[in-house]
């Protein structure tokens, strides 16, 4: 949620931070505005709406500004409107600040400024941070002294950024509880919430950690702890090109990583004999019980690592959603180890879930798509998957990553367990090395392309629908149903198929789409028995099945077919079709696939 860029160099300061504004829309926000230094004079543009809304009024302005930050606001305390927009400035007109999070005390600060003659504007929590930093300078300080003595007196998360008319060779930042990074160019410097917003210009970065803060210049960097002490960061290049950040011809981004899955399962699986170095398997075979922790999409991955750590490893798994995980007192001791799930790292209550877990003694190993990220640094060891950068707020190829690091996991722990032979852990990492071709297969068949938007042309007025899995299916089907959820806006919900006669029955007629997820594994003919029940009360029955599946065929209203595979390992195959189904609908709901309402990329707030 929300989006910060920065830039401070030799070229326009002003275009470069919209650009990088535009990269990070998919972040979701209500609002836009930048601020910058011409001529010695701050001045400051915010518009609500889209970015297009600001950059119009920008255009009016010929300066060349050679620093500037910028920020997408998604509204959190008052209305989305030009005012609550950010920037905010002090009562000087002087000094520019652009933040993420939620400040939990403003209300208090704001009373206490206010007491004092300040004059505030908005209605935002971020506001009390630029009059924070206007008390400071007036007793002498200079910007980062100043915004170092402001954010003390802060209680909650942020990430923030501060120019100066003064001091205007600089940027300050500072961060807690909410990602940014810092770009490394040649004579110039960036900082942003996510790397696609520099990416063209640089891939060299530095992430700055909880309670540090930045002063950037064009030719430096520097990093200093909260009490003013300087740290050492080492910079690190992201194995991203600015061309996996762009469409490349598809209409959407969600279109495009729906394709990319072949790839990016293929690079996170790629090479990989084993996915722990001797040094770390110590930590494969010091617990006793697994618990994953994981938000969204990320959950649905982590409920079907359950099965393939069970199944494969012989290990108790629970699955807890991290928002939920610290509020029930979980049972946790130096025998637990944690798998946390994020495709950021930047997640909060995933954060919050590892930092609860290591305080009571456990090991975390973290699943995480981006090098350097928060969680990243926090685990005691990261399986990163290869995915690249993930545009689209509906997740796709993040998420069939994570199943691969899951399934990849499994079979480690197992081995070094000494619970399978080699000849069956044979047989089960050749089976994943065969998924990205059997996934290329299917999305280059016409005819199944084809079908899959015929049936979302004859779904897309439905007003719910209900999706329907079992075994290791039915976390599909929850992965299917939010998907059409969050970028359809149409009410669905999944179901374990086995439970649709204790509820959701009594809702099924001719008008509900049911979509049947029923390959050839070992729940088969009970999911043929479902089917059966659905069509017996009229039901409109999609089915995802295999080819040779004559009694679906049979029953079904419409039947997409998917390669055959290790009955584990269907979750790779019988998820794509179901996003593309929720993709087509949106499409011809004329929706904006890749930011649907509400809802943001990266959740870095509770």
């Amino acid at each position: 949620m929300c989006g910060i860029v920065g830039y401070i160099g030799k070229d326009n300061a002003k275009n470069i931070v919209i650009n990088g504004l535009k990269r990070l829309e998919y972040r979701g926000y209500d609002s836009a505005g930048v601020a910058f230094i011409d001529s010695g004079k701050l001045k400051i543009y915010k518009k609500s709406g889209k970015i297009r809304n600001l950059e119009f009024e920008l255009n009016k302005d010929l300066s060349l500004p050679h620093v500037a930050i910028g920020h997408t606001r998604w509204a959190t305390h008052g209305e989305p409107n030009d005012i609550n927009a950010h920037p905010h400035v002090d009562c000087t007109g002087k000094i520019a600040v652009v933040h993420n999070g939620i400040i939990e005390n403003f209300a208090e600060l704001r009373k206490s400024l206010e007491s004092k003659g300040h004059k505030f504007k908005s209605q935002t929590d971020t506001e009390v941070i630029a009059h924070l930093v206007e008390e400071e300078i007036q007793e002498g300080k200079d910007l980062r002294e100043a915004v170092l003595s402001a954010v003390a007196k802060l209680k909650g998360s942020y990430a923030a950024a501060v120019i100066y008319e003064d001091e205007p060779d600089k940027i300050v930042c500072v961060r807690k509880d909410s990602p940014l990074v810092i770009g490394i160019g040649e004579g110039e410097n960036f900082i942003a919430s996510d790397v696609p917003a520099f990416l063209s210009y640089t891939n060299k970065v530095i992430f700055l950690d909880d309670n540090e803060c930045a002063v950037i210049t064009a030719d430096n960097v520097q990093i200093f702890d909260l009490n003013g002490h300087k740290v050492e960061k080492e910079i690190k290049e992201i194995p991203w090109s600015i061309a996996q950040a762009e469409k490349g011809g598809y209409k959407h981004f969600m279109l495009k990583e729906i394709y990319e899955q072949p790839k990016a399962i293929a690079d996170t699986i790629s090479g990989k004999l084993s996915i722990f170095e001797e040094k770390n398997k110590k930590i494969l075979t010091d617990f006793s019980k697994i618990q994953i922790v994981a938000c969204g999409t990320s959950f649905h991955a982590g409920l079907i690592g359950k099965f393939f750590i069970e199944s494969i490893s012989r290990i108790p798994v629970s699955v807890d959603y991290a928002s939920e995980y610290r509020y029930r007192n979980p049972i946790i001791d130096n025998k637990t180890l944690i798998i946390a799930i994020s495709q950021s790292g930047e997640t909060a209550d995933t954060l919050a879930a590892v930092r609860l877990a290591r305080k009571e003694g456990a090991k975390v190993v973290a699943i995480c798509n981006v090098i350097g990220s928060t969680i990243t640094r926090e685990a005691d060891y990261t399986i990163y998957t290869h995915a690249g950068p993930e545009i689209s707020v509906a997740s796709t190829k993040a998420f069939t990553t994570q199943l691969a690091a899951l399934f990849l996991f499994a079979v480690e722990v197992a081995k070094v367990r000494k619970v399978i032979d080699k000849e069956t852990e044979n047989k089960l990492l050749n089976a994943l090395s065969e998924i990205p071709k059997k996934l290329k297969t299917f999305l280059d068949t016409e005819n199944e392309k084809k079908l899959i938007r015929k049936i979302a042309l004859e779904f897309y007025n439905s007003q719910d629908a209900l999706y329907l899995g079992r075994f290791v299916n039915y976390p599909i089907a929850l992965e299917g149903a939010l998907k059409l959820k969050e970028i359809s806006y149409i009410h669905a919900e999944g179901y374990p198929a086995g439970e649709m006669k204790h509820g959701p029955i009594a809702l099924i007629d001719e008008k509900l789409p049911v979509v049947v997820i029923a390959p050839k594994d070992r729940v088969y003919e009970k999911m043929v028995s479902n089917i059966e029940e659905v069509k017996a009360r009229k039901g409109k029955v999609i089915a995802v099945t295999n080819a040779n599946c004559p009694e679906i065929k049979k029953l079904a209203d419409f039947t997409i077919e998917i390669p055959a595979t290790e009955e584990l390992l269907y979750p790779f195959l019988t998820v794509v079709p179901l996003q593309l189904f929720a993709y087509h609908i949106a499409d011809f709901l004329g929706y904006d696939v890749d930011q649907p309402r509400n809802l943001a990329k990266s959740v870095t707030v509770e």
